[in-house]
């Protein structure tokens, strides 16, 4: 098969495209023939040696990928829902920029109706990010908001990335109101863009749904927690999932509500931040870290379960768009990576394979 493999690390000129032997499919494995990689931030931090995969995965690049099952292992034809050619989606510890991938069965997803194979490799990653982070433990009521004040609400920072472009959709789908910070007005009207069209396809439903509002924060001209403390009447947002760190950790607790839920997933602006502890007890709020990568095969699996009992079906209704914007050809990696290095990606990035 062919691979990107992680053997040096810098630019994207560090990334070439090799002939590597198949993994051994094991029992509980699924041999999937990939259509589409789905490129991710953890991508580029890897190539850079700051990201290093869990131990035991995968040495190639690649978190997300969709594709063919073209063979199941003992335990995981017996066991699992999935078929020798089902079209399907994977998230990954590490193997997506390959011709083929061998993943444990309970990370494995049908492809969702509706999209065109390759985009839905940009699904399960942000899809499951997004999921686990904002309607977990703590987080929003996946039903909808509860009219309180404080509990329809929601801040998402960078909403033209990917995760972000996708946490936008799926709140305002489920009634939230979102918040969402970007750096031009290049980027607030794509994300504008994206919302009209969404409003667009929840009017041909037969019972259109409640959108949730959106506000769009050009952080450059506007400052965030002001702009929420206004919209909210000082009520605050009930969550926030945040990719910047500590730049904006105290923005961010300001801007929460009562009981609020504060989730870093990035820290693209640096590790460490200042933190008024008073502040965040009188809130009763709550601020943690996660990833999603070192996660067992069951944690996973049981996150995809639950995110796509959702998710699939706004998908088909069309209220989700996987928002890929740009497609490169798998020997065009190094090229993907440059636009994702720019400064100027929109939405999602797609590998595609074949």
């Amino acid at each position: 098969m062919k691979a990107v493999v992680e053997n040096e690390h810098g630019g994207p000129e560090a990334l070439r495209i090799t002939e590597e032997p198949t993994p051994e499919v094991g029992p509980d494995d699924v041999l999937i023939n990939v259509s589409g990689a789905g490129l991710n931030r953890a991508d580029t931090m890897q190539r850079k040696g700051k990201y290093p995969p869990p131990k035991g995965a995968s040495n190639v690049y690649g978190l997300e990928i969709s594709g063919t099952i073209a063979h199941l292992g003992d335990d995981a034809a017996r066991t699992s829902f999935l078929k020798q050619g089902q079209n399907v989606v994977a998230l990954l510890a590490g193997g997506g920029y390959s011709t083929q991938v061998v993943v444990n069965h309970a990370q494995v997803l049908p492809a969702p109706a509706g999209i065109d194979l390759v985009d839905a490799a940009a699904l399960p990653e942000v899809g499951a990010t997004v999921w686990s982070n904002l309607f977990g433990p703590g987080g929003l009521n996946p039903d909808g908001p509860e009219q309180k004040d404080g509990e329809q609400s929601v801040l998402i920072h960078g909403g033209t990335g990917g995760i972000g472009a996708h946490a936008v959709q799926l709140c305002r789908a489920l009634g939230y109101h979102v918040f969402t910070t970007v750096g031009t007005q290049e980027k607030a009207d794509w994300v504008k863009d994206l919302a009209t069209r969404q409003e667009q396809a929840n009017q041909r439903k037969t019972k259109p749904k409640r959108l949730g509002e959106l506000v769009v924060i050009n952080y450059r001209d506007q400052d965030f927690a002001e702009v929420i403390e206004d919209k909210t009447e000082g009520q605050g947002v009930r969550a926030i999932l945040d990719v910047v760190g500590g730049d904006y950790l105290s923005d961010n607790v300001k801007s929460l509500s009562l009981n609020g839920l504060l989730t870093v997933i990035a820290v693209q602006s640096g590790p460490t931040g200042e933190l008024n502890l008073a502040r965040l007890m009188s809130k009763r709020a709550t601020v943690r870290g996660t990833t999603l990568r070192g996660r067992t095969s069951e944690k996973k699996g049981e996150i995809l379960r639950n995110m796509a009992g959702a998710v699939w079906r706004l998908i088909a209704d069309g209220l989700i768009d996987p928002a890929v914007e740009r497609r490169f050809a798998f020997d065009d990696v190094q090229a993907a990576h440059e636009y994702f290095d720019s400064g100027e990606q929109l939405g999602k990035t797609v590998l595609v394979m074949h």
